[in-house]
């Protein structure tokens, strides 16, 4: 794969990755045919690992700022309380 080549959507490579392992099963495939559809399937699945990776970093940021958010709102109503 070229690295201009623009890679597809997580579905996209999922479904992608199902075609290829259903070529590969074929046993009409000459070795060089299973040999690409192999590489392209681990380009794929490196991709999708990124994606996910990706997606787990942003969960977790927005997990840390959720919690963050939740122990100032804390502190304030206990200042408030203190107050009255």
């Amino acid at each position: 794969m070229k690295k201009t080549e623009k890679l597809p959507t997580l579905e996209s490579s999922l479904a992608e990755i199902s075609e290829l392992i259903e070529k590969m099963e074929q046993s009409d495939q000459t070795l060089e045919q299973s040999l690409t559809h192999f590489e392209r399937g681990i380009t794929l699945i490196k991709h999708c690992q990124k994606i996910l990776g990706e997606a787990e970093q942003k969960v977790q940021q927005g997990q840390r700022q959720g919690a963050e958010g939740t122990q100032v709102r804390r502190r304030r109503l206990g200042r408030q309380a203190a107050a009255v």
